[in-house]
């Protein structure tokens, strides 16, 4: 492994406004390049279109800003061909679930090799404050008025129902965890889908404020490790324990309940059944908010399958070459009369 420091990805000067989620994630992403160690020539930074999509600008690595909602057709390109390319995909929640929604369930689905990064404001803020896929039910905006009268994508449900293998949450401002996704990302061979929740301060700001300082993700969030029992408040007084097909959320001591009672998290469990139940949990049913990575499956990628047919077709055909193939019909040879 190639030593690094987060300076040696560092490029230009970023044109977001102050206390934008883009600043905190932008840094994590970073340090998080420097940690794993990959060259800034074997990585590709690719996005689409919003003010989250402009972050390929800023790093000191390959970069694509490409065109509205196409960022996942362009980073699969770019896999594919070149399988040996650490490729992020950046897109925020317009970007990747409107015009790009498409593109974002067949990556999964197809299971490409991609970090696709979804910085979830849920609001369009380049074009200054439009609501958008998820913007929740009576969300008061430019272009809602009066309220939205539709209910919005959940990221996790997207994922999951794409077939997703690697679903993680963070807060943008949450900078050791979110640097700790992210490599659990880079780690995961195959689509890894992080939402970084953060807040648009000029149009949406507030969106996630009961996690969005250390003491809210204290009391309203639950960080989920692989092997540890699923506590949560800020003496680790709260559990979850499954009731029926749901879970409930419990307190430790009390009825008789001890931590030996606390479900405990396996994000590589194959059944993604308590996987989405976590994900699908929100403060305002009086769950946690769930952190980390919540599910991590291995499968067959599509860019190592693609590229392993493609070797194992020509090494059946007597041609290698456009010069073999025209060999292989009828030759004529055209002389002077």
């Amino acid at each position: 492994m190639n030593e690094y420091t987060a300076q040696d990805f560092k490029k230009g000067q970023p044109r977001w406004c102050p206390g934008c989620g883009d600043h905190f994630f932008l840094a994590s992403l970073h340090k998080a390049m420097a940690e794993l160690g990959i060259a800034p020539y074997e990585t590709a930074v690719i996005s689409g279109i919003g003010c989250s999509s402009r972050l390929p600008y800023y790093v000191n690595t390959y970069a694509m800003q490409t065109i509205h909602g196409r960022a996942a057709a362009i980073a699969t390109g770019a896999k594919v061909v070149n399988p040996a390319l650490t490729v992020w995909q950046i897109s925020g929640d317009g970007d990747a679930l409107a015009i790009g929604g498409n593109h974002f369930i067949h990556a999964m689905r197809r299971n490409i090799d991609l970090n696709m990064i979804l910085l979830n404001n849920r609001i369009y803020g380049l074009t200054k404050g439009q609501y958008s896929p998820t913007s929740p039910r009576g969300f008061v905006s430019k272009s809602s008025p009066y309220g939205t009268v539709e209910d919005p994508f959940r990221p996790a449900e997207l994922c999951f129902g794409a077939r997703g293998r690697f679903f993680a949450r963070s807060v943008a401002n949450d900078g050791p965890h979110t640097i700790e996704i992210l490599k659990r990302a880079y780690e995961h061979k195959g689509a890894s889908v992080c939402e970084i929740m953060q807040n648009c301060v000029i149009f949406n700001n507030g969106a996630y404020d009961p996690v969005y300082t250390k003491e809210g993700r204290g009391k309203n969030a639950i960080y989920v490790e692989d092997g540890k029992p699923l506590v949560f408040g800020e003496n680790h007084e709260y559990g979850l324990m499954q009731e029926g097909f749901g879970l409930k959320v419990v307190k430790i001591g009390e009825n008789g309940i001890t931590l030996d009672d606390i479900l405990v998290h396996d994000s590589h469990c194959q059944d993604n059944t308590l996987q989405l139940k976590l994900a699908m949990m929100d403060n305002e049913h009086g769950f946690p908010m769930a952190l980390g990575v919540i599910r991590d499956v291995e499968a067959p990628t599509y860019d190592e399958a693609v590229n392993a047919q493609i070797e194992e077709v020509k090494a059946k055909k007597p041609y290698h070459n456009f010069a073999e193939l025209l060999e292989t019909n009828d030759i004529w040879e055209v002389k002077e009369g």
